[in-house]
């Protein structure tokens, strides 16, 4: 099967109440809707999210559509991800990978970074994504924490592992000649002499198939392992909220390197047997709307920074409004789906007007995926502004700082109730680095309303965590690298409010004695950070200040900061 092209009609189906299927969720129920007679396949997640699709008949059935920065367009079928993902394992289990052993890649949005997950998962191993932004520092934490194993990485980021490769096997996806200047086994070369067969090894549904790492404000990045009883939850939200059909042609511009990315670019789609969209060239508003003409897609996932860039940048007043469908220069979009932070009024009708389709904001957390969402495929009301109703197999309170249940109303911080959540699937940190629950409560950390009509509605952080751009970064990562430059006393990092980005990150410094500041010692901060920590979470204004506000007992006061900045 080629990937689909939209009609000019959609079948339309009874619409499902969101009420109705909430109340009476049942989690025996979607394991058969999922898995039917086969429910051991949720027990490896190569299985459930290719194995399957091969084995049921659907081998021909493409899986992938990606496009290179050159506008070269690469088609693999389940059937081709079968067979490669089963070279790219037996090579991971000539290196020693076993279950449970993480393996890694920091490579674009491309078909080899596609196969080493499948890979991985096949052996019951832990797939551990690392950013392409990613500097030294991040990559070195992560790897340490992990125990990475196996790397796969191209020569554009070879060299920030320049220092690691001592402690873990590197593999080289380019040239040959690329393999040979660092030393590197070379993808194309090694993997084609492995056998195209290899069993998948059956887990149970507490074992982990994802390492993630999600920031905070105090500390390093905390662990995040997603155990195979994810899968449900994933599925819940791609056909649920994200109303994904069979008919689709489905581009989550997400980085994989990121948890939305991740579950519902890469797992989520296959999950289903959908096409699902890679574009590798960073994101450009052109770009974008020549994609999801280029490519008929039916069905989007983006961020509102996105959303707000593609609104400004006036390229998409450029397309026909021909109806007749004869125009080359149209788009093919049947819904539209934001995650990463609150969309407001002017983009969703910016998104209606210019891109012809209704978006639906939806909100989750590294930690639990997504959990509370404005449904495409359920019916319930969708006010402007709303985070939308809890995603079914979720219980869902606002809590006060006793952990006492609030009324309708009243904003307090969102939490989950465990005991009554069969969908929900995350434990607690990799490595215990913070005590996420309360009783029987996870705590997002999110300040939240809950409306009499079931809808909830996002306030902000009850702590210093900063959205830029849809990515969350830990104002403590920023603040450590920044110290990392001599000349540097003291720091802190806040976000700023940006029209585009949501926020921006500004960093305050206090100098050491006798240097004084300059936009050339500025300059230099962003580049520190840039290069040690990562370039989506560098301060992009650097202000010198004689002290920084704390408490008595010397904690820093960001929220005086961010009001310093506003005047």
């Amino acid at each position: 099967m080629t990937p689909s092209t939209l009609s000019t009609t959609h079948t339309s189906k009874k619409p499902i109440s969101h009420a109705d299927y909430y109340n009476n969720f049942d989690m025996n129920s979607l394991l058969g809707e999922i898995f039917g007679a086969h429910p051991d396949d949720r027990l490896n997640a190569y299985m459930a999210c290719c194995g399957r699709h091969v084995r049921d008949g659907r081998a021909d059935n493409i899986a992938l559509v990606h496009e290179d920065t050159a506008g070269k367009t690469t088609r693999m079928s389940f059937g081709e991800l079968d067979t490669a993902s089963a070279q790219v394992a037996n090579l991971l289990q000539s290196y020693g990978v076993q279950a449970g052993d993480r393996v890694a890649t920091m490579l674009p949005r491309t078909p080899e970074l596609l196969v080493v997950v499948l890979a991985t998962w096949r052996l019951g191993a832990i797939y551990q994504p690392l950013f392409t932004a990613f500097g030294y520092d991040s990559i070195k934490y992560r790897m340490d924490k992990a125990e990475t194993k196996v790397v796969f990485t191209n020569q554009e980021n070879r060299s920030k592992f320049k220092d690691l490769a001592q402690q873990t096997r590197m593999v080289m996806v380019g040239s040959e000649a690329d393999s040979q200047t660092w030393g590197d086994d070379n993808y194309t070369q090694i993997m084609n002499k492995q056998p195209q067969k290899i069993a998948p090894v059956q887990l149970d549904t507490d074992a982990s198939f994802l390492q993630m790492f999600t920031s905070g404000t105090v500390g390093k990045s905390k662990g995040v392992c997603v155990p195979l009883a994810a899968l449900p939850a994933f599925y819940l939200y791609m056909r649920y909220a994200i109303d994904l059909h069979d008919t689709d042609n489905y581009w989550n511009m997400a980085d994989p390197g990121w948890a939305y990315g991740l579950y519902y670019a890469i797992t989520g789609p296959l999950l289903l047997g959908v096409t699902t969209y890679f574009n590798e060239a960073g994101f450009d508003a052109t770009n974008t709307r020549d994609f999801m003409v280029r490519h008929k897609i039916t069905n989007l996932a983006s961020s509102p920074t996105a959303f707000r860039m593609m609104k400004s940048s006036g390229v998409f007043e450029e397309l026909s409004t021909d109806t007749s469908g004869e125009s080359d220069n149209k788009l093919s979009l049947r819904c539209a789906n934001s995650a990463g932070e609150t969309l407001n009024t002017e983009v969703v009708g910016w998104v209606e007007s210019h891109l012809g389709c209704k978006v639906c904001d939806q909100y989750g957390q590294t930690e639990t995926g997504m959990t509370c969402c404005e449904h495409h495929g359920l019916e319930h009301e969708r006010p402007v502004g709303s985070m939308g109703m809890a995603l079914p197999g979720h219980t869902l309170v606002i809590l006060d700082d006793d952990m006492q249940v609030l009324p309708d109303g009243e904003q307090g911080q969102l939490a989950v109730v465990v005991s009554q959540s069969p969908a929900f699937y995350f434990r607690g940190y990799s490595w215990n680095e913070k005590q996420a629950f309360s009783d029987d409560y996870y705590l997002t950390g999110d300040v939240v309303e809950r409306h009499t009509d079931g809808s909830y509605w996002f306030s902000g952080r009850d702590d210093d965590i900063i959205m830029t751009a849809g990515y969350r970064v830990g104002p403590t990562d920023v603040e450590n690298t920044v110290l990392e430059h001599e000349a540097v006393a003291e720091s802190a990092a806040v976000g700023i409010p940006d029209e585009v980005r949501g926020n921006t990150i500004k960093s305050y410094v206090v100098l050491k004695d006798g240097i004084n500041g300059s936009d050339e010692l500025a300059q230099q901060i962003k580049d520190l950070v840039r290069e040690r920590l990562s370039a989506h979470a560098y301060p992009r204004e650097v202000e010198f200040i004689k002290e920084l506000p704390k408490t008595p007992s010397g904690k820093i006061q960001r929220f005086l900061l961010r009001s310093l900045s506003a005047e």
